[in-house]
């Protein structure tokens, strides 16, 4: 631990980055040599073949996120905001794609890709926090419909600007707080957020997948039977305290103390956890298992589904860091 404090902050991100990436090189190097076992047991593997499918979409997605991860790191702040707002332009394309939309909705969207979504990230990516907050949450919610109106066109008005609001809030103003927390200031801690960042993404990763063995081996309850027979409470609460957990004991990488990272990560989970079930009944409403309209058949899913959490924990864990911390709305 001494030795880990010693290091320059440039030096403790890139040892983070060598953790990271020899981890997931092991995992891959495990995949392959299992394959090369069960080519010669064809029964052993037709069996594993849908079930390994699902881990190796897995394990790809963790590595394009970790690559992209060191891209938004080696470029800065900067680079790391425009990354994440490419990736809310892809999730809300999604988004839309599957929802109810008419040609009069045409200028609305126009509004949400090419305005709000780019002036959000750029407010973001100059600090200014105060206006960050609420810009899309107050003007952003009183321009699309006022641009909508403007359409002439009343046929399922309501619905129509519901999906569109709540498409830019999730994938927008919830993504959004991901490159916002590589940017807070906390004294002491200047060129660190990227710890920041990975404390997130490793509390709602380990929250969802000890979520998932629970439903998986444990007797199901379900509490919303018609939107997922596979939420129950008892799984929340193991994979809300398994995030906490593995929050507390990731607190050295964090400006948190182990109690504080404890809680924090508690706060952060939970989102994830709900979060997760809300994506649910909004698949639901729309028809689809996926977003992307990917086929189940294949296991493949779209990026909405692998940073859906992240949208509703990323807010939740930024705002509560700001508030207990007292830092400053402003640059």
């Amino acid at each position: 631990m001494r030795w880990l404090k010693s290091l320059s902050a440039s030096e403790q991100v890139a040892l983070l980055f060598v953790v990271l990436f020899g981890f997931l090189m092991l995992l891959t190097l495990g995949l392959f040599l299992n394959s090369l076992r069960e080519r010669a047991d064809e029964d052993a593997r037709r069996q594993s073949e849908l079930t390994w499918a699902r881990v190796r979409s897995d394990l790809r997605a963790a590595w394009i996120g970790g690559c992209m991860f060191w891209v938004a790191w080696i470029s800065g702040p900067l680079g790391a905001t425009l990354l994440f707002a490419l990736f809310s332009f892809l999730a809300l394309r999604e988004f839309i794609t599957l929802v109810h939309t008419q040609r009069s909705d045409h200028r609305t969207l126009i509004v949400a890709f090419f305005v709000l979504l780019p002036v959000q990230y750029m407010i973001c990516g100059t600090r200014f926090f105060d206006l960050f907050t609420v810009f899309l949450p107050v003007y952003g919610f009183l321009v699309l419909p006022i641009v909508s109106a403007l359409a002439d066109d009343p046929r399922r008005y309501l619905e129509r600007n519901a999906k569109i609001q709540w498409g830019v809030m999730v994938c927008v103003y919830g993504l959004s707080h991901a490159p916002a927390l590589l940017l807070l200031d906390f004294p002491g801690y200047t060129g660190r957020g990227a710890f920041l960042l990975f404390f997130l993404v490793m509390v709602v990763a380990a929250s969802q997948i000890a979520q998932e063995i629970a439903t998986r081996t444990m007797r199901r309850r379900p509490v919303a039977r018609r939107i997922s027979r596979s939420f129950s409470m008892r799984a929340w609460w193991i994979g809300t305290l398994t995030g906490a957990l593995a929050g507390g004991l990731l607190f050295w990488i964090t400006p948190f103390k182990a109690g504080q990272a404890l809680v924090m990560a508690f706060v952060t989970a939970a989102a994830a956890g709900f979060g997760g079930l809300v994506m649910k009944a909004l698949k639901k409403d729309a028809g689809v298992l996926y977003w992307g309209n990917r086929s189940s058949i294949t296991g493949a899913v779209g990026l909405l589904d692998r940073i859906a959490v992240l949208c509703f924990a990323a807010p939740v864990l930024f705002h509560s860091v700001r508030w207990y911390f007292q830092l400053p709305l402003y640059r």
